[in-house]
């Protein structure tokens, strides 16, 4: 008979092989998807090719050009800045309805369905729906705000606040994501703690302050770290509502890849400009982390 150890050995193989088996699929697409778009591209910054027959080596011209573009910059700054505002807004706002449900207990639970509701549209649907909404000639939001005195509105077209528009419609859009996690969240907290505080008299001010905050920290920087990878992403709500408008105001780092490669047949430049914001948006995450962690263990 086979010793009790080499059996464990044995079972231990055959639940390393399985798990390799049911996770092949996802490194199957995630290298599909993710790992060779950008190997390919990285390759293709190395050239000068506009969609055409002109394909020549030219080493890391297009890297220079990129790095001393104006128009670069400014993209990548508005970006972060709208990174920055809607993560802001979806947190905040996310954290305070779930606090608002979680009292609530069953009676919120239609509140629930509503939130969740604008996750299940796409961005591209979201961006056309408010782009008519706040229309300051056909919109309905217009039209309301007219009858109290607000005239002249326009979220979208005025470059003083079209980026803080935006990031208003993610913040619509998104923040059902973090609250359904947090409001998860808040329910897997222990009650003993809170029941503890409430006997011995604390507000609910410090029961927050004490318990719910420090305990639900981990969630909440770990919902923001998802989100602010997201919103990087930037691309959907801009094209549909504002085109990267009025002027340059709300154009974003993909916006502009797109218009370089698809409009002025830049394509090597366009794959550039991908290539280093992926790079910066790498370092930006790797630091993040480390500096989470050296906290945590100076905790």
């Amino acid at each position: 008979m086979r010793s009790i150890k080499e059996l464990k050995r044995s079972s231990r193989g055959a639940s390393e092989t399985s798990s390799w088996v049911f996770l092949a699929p996802l490194i199957g697409v995630l290298i599909f998807a993710t790992a060779f778009p950008f190997a390919y591209s990285a390759y293709m910054s190395f050239f000068n090719w506009n969609w055409g027959n002109r394909f020549s080596f030219i080493g890391l011209e297009n890297y220079a050009n990129v790095l001393t573009n104006q128009e670069f910059w400014a993209s990548l700054f508005r970006t972060v800045g709208f990174t920055l505002l809607a993560v802001t807004f979806e947190t905040i706002i996310g954290f305070a309805l779930a606090m608002v449900v979680d009292r609530a207990g069953r009676q919120a639970g239609w509140l629930r369905s509503v939130l969740i509701a604008p996750l299940m549209v796409s961005g591209i649907a979201v961006s056309l729906t408010w782009k008519i909404i706040l229309d300051p000639t056909i919109g309905i939001l217009p039209r309301l705000l007219g009858h109290i005195g607000i005239h002249h509105l326009n979220l979208l077209g005025d470059p003083k606040i079209s980026l803080l528009s935006v990031s208003g419609l993610d913040t619509w859009w998104q923040t059902g994501f973090v609250f359904i996690i947090l409001c998860a969240g808040l329910q897997a907290l222990p009650r003993d703690p809170f029941e503890a505080a409430q006997i011995d008299g604390a507000t609910a001010w410090k029961s927050f302050r004490y318990l719910t905050w420090p305990l639900m920290m981990p969630l909440v920087l770990l919902v923001a770290g998802i989100r602010t990878i997201d919103c990087l992403k930037l691309f959907a709500l801009v094209f549909g509502a504002t085109g990267g408008g009025p002027g340059q105001t709300t154009e974003s780092v993909q916006l502009l890849a797109y218009r370089t490669g698809f409009k002025a047949s830049q394509m090597s430049l366009s794959m550039t400009m991908m290539v280093i914001y992926v790079l910066f948006t790498v370092i930006g995450v790797v630091a993040l982390v480390s500096i989470s962690r050296r906290r945590r263990s100076h905790v």
